[in-house]
């Protein structure tokens, strides 16, 4: 697998020397070596890379990555340049439109985000092409835990965007009081509706990150 380097790596060090984590090696690199898998194996932890611990501010959780070829690049919710923007984040950027007045772009390409401190974390970093979800199960979870522990140990204010019950389950981890947790249902088109759209949590996170000092998060994705 992909290294992890700095503040990250520091952190997760007590992880590597578990049983999971070496179970979770092990599958990961057997299914690499025989079936195809997505992201690239070089950008399994580019949420990590692209985003460094000490300068995370806010932290989007999804379930895993997308699984068919061209997509999946290492950030929930992101797609590669040229790839059609996936349904839940055509809602997300519905979303951000109604609440920041953000053009919706014409592409679904997060790394802005991401290089402003928007943690874009999967909680399964692999998946087998063509197979949702067949990651799951394999340790992953317990690893993408130990990097929102990490987060939560910060001392400073970081703000946390739990969408969908999966995320929300999250929150229980939680427990700084430095931190502001926002949850909402999924952006997907099947619940959306039930409260995405008008949670204003764009909005929200940006009027905490400035009311504590820190710059806030500009999420104007621009067309390319």
């Amino acid at each position: 697998m992909a290294v992890i380097e700095g503040a990250w790596n520091e952190a997760l060090k007590p992880e590597y020397g578990k049983e999971y984590y070496r179970k979770l090696f092990q599958f990961v690199g057997a299914e690499y070596a025989t079936t195809q898998v997505f992201p690239p194996k070089e950008e399994i932890f580019s949420a990590l890379s692209e985003t460094p611990l000490e300068r995370v501010k806010c932290v989007i959780i999804g379930q895993d990555p997308y699984h068919e070829p061209g997509q999946a690049h290492g950030l929930c919710f992101s797609v590669r340049p040229g790839v059609d923007v996936p349904p839940s984040l055509v809602n997300i950027y519905k979303e951000l439109h109604e609440d920041l007045g953000c053009y919706i772009p014409n592409n679904g390409y997060l790394t802005k985000w991401a290089d402003q401190g928007v943690l874009l974390l999967n909680a399964v970093l692999t998946v087998r092409a063509h197979a949702a979800n067949s990651h799951q199960g394999k340790g992953w979870e317990e690893f993408t835990d130990a990097c929102i522990r990490a987060v939560n140990e910060q001392d400073r204010p970081v703000v946390f965007l739990l969408w969908g019950s999966y995320a929300g389950k999250k929150a229980a981890m939680l427990n700084n009081p430095k931190h502001l947790v926002l949850k909402a249902p999924h952006p997907s088109p099947l619940s959306a509706y039930r409260g995405f759209f008008g949670c204003r949590h764009f909005s929200k996170a940006n009027e905490f990150l400035t009311s504590h000092g820190e710059t806030p998060i500009d999420w104007q994705i621009e067309n390319i």
